[in-house]
């Protein structure tokens, strides 16, 4: 694709890194930014930088935060005795807007996944297991990918806390969710939260 300036080409190939938009999508939006007014464009690029310099980990649930503590941790009127398990912040948002869900999370970064080179110690696990240590009677709700690799990953915090807590339980399958909680439909989710079941019954099937 041939430009006629190098500053669209610059912005084309920045816009086209990112997951889902090629290079046509990409020149579509560089010239829709031309159009609009210089403002909206000048607000779009603060707010990404802003968000790349400030946005930090939550140091209790490590959710994505502009704060070091994260609203929803701060909410004293959370049940802070239900801990639902997710992969990142788009599960999190995903099942606060089925608002059927009450308790805290702990965001572990991702799933283990040995082919794609995440293991254990590469997700906020550790840090998940010394809760349950020193907090025993939290229920834990698992709400991680139906994939192999969450799986996986559901079993292995399972293995590593069955010990230290008779309450582990896990969101409904059957719900259209693919392979991603945050695809889920909000009713379909908010039902699976509320009649989540014992993870060994779930284990069993």
């Amino acid at each position: 694709m041939n430009y006629s300036s190098k500053l669209i080409e610059n912005a084309v190939n920045e816009i086209s890194k990112l997951p889902g938009v090629g290079r046509r999508a990409a020149l579509r939006l560089s010239l829709f930014l031309l159009r609009i007014d210089p403002s909206h464009t000048i607000s779009l690029a603060k707010a990404l930088i802003e968000m790349r310099d400030k946005i930090k980990r939550c140091k209790e649930c490590f959710n994505l935060s502009d704060d070091d503590i994260c609203k929803i941790c701060k909410n004293h009127n959370r049940d802070r005795k239900v801990i639902c398990v997710v992969s990142d912040i788009r599960d999190v948002i995903a099942i606060e807007n089925t608002s059927q869900y009450r308790g805290i999370y702990h965001v572990l970064g991702g799933v283990i996944s040995p082919l794609d080179g995440i293991s254990p110690s590469d997700l906020f696990i550790n840090q998940l297991i010394k809760k349950i240590i020193d907090n025993r009677d939290i229920e834990l709700i698992f709400a991680l990918p139906a994939t192999i690799e969450g799986e996986t990953t559901s079993f292995y915090i399972y293995k590593k806390v069955k010990d230290y807590t008779e309450n582990i339980t896990t969101i409904v399958r059957g719900i259209s969710i693919d392979d991603d909680i945050e695809y889920a439909d909000e009713v379909s989710l908010g039902r699976s939260i509320i009649n989540r079941i014992p993870y060994e019954k779930d284990m069993k099937r």
